[in-house]
């Protein structure tokens, strides 16, 4: 696998996963505490399930680097990137699919989530991006040990492709409703 094509495979999936929780109004995360328009829950019962759904999230994250970072890719053999893209895309199912029982648990139902919620999410998904990241650097190469300017220059660069997201969710909208009202 070339250097340019693990960047803009990490930048594409950074600018999706950025947009995605304002998008989107199906929470993504299982969290310890009840959005508005939830399905009412214990509060014992709320935190088990949030820790469990995050230590998921953590094992996959785990289970994805290794997958990715120990695959061999030869040059002139296409049955090696086959099973290197099968590995990607496996991942991705795998994710998608826990990404998306909360929204599932919730189906029916109006769930409002806050600007923290979506920020949490924000968050999350850089976690994500920086694991394929880092997964495709090992990849290819060695990989760097990073300093605490390197995690805030992209995080600051992940929020930067998150908004458009932000754009539409919170200031077009109403500035349309307050057009509308006029």
């Amino acid at each position: 696998m070339s250097q340019s094509f693990a960047v803009w495979l990490v930048i594409l999936f950074s600018l999706l996963t950025a947009n995605l929780p304002f998008a989107v109004q199906r929470p993504f995360l299982m969290l310890p505490w009840a959005q508005p328009g939830e399905a009412p829950m214990p509060a014992w019962l709320r935190l088990i399930v949030s820790l469990i759904f995050f230590g998921l999230l953590i094992a996959l994250g785990w289970l994805a680097y290794s997958l990715l970072a120990g695959a061999i890719i030869l040059a002139g053999d296409i049955g090696s990137l086959f099973s290197f893209m099968a590995r990607v895309a496996g991942a991705f199912i795998v994710l998608a699919a826990l990404l998306s029982f909360p929204g599932w648990r919730s189906r029916g139902l109006a769930v409002r989530k806050s600007f923290f919620d979506r920020l949490l999410e924000v968050l999350v998904f850089y976690g994500l991006a920086g694991v394929l990241g880092f997964a495709l650097e090992a990849n290819i190469g060695n990989p760097f040990a990073q300093t605490w300017e390197f995690y805030a220059v992209t995080l600051s660069l992940f929020l930067v492709l998150g908004y458009p997201g932000f754009v539409v969710r919170y200031l077009l909208r109403r500035r349309k409703a307050a057009s509308r009202k006029a």
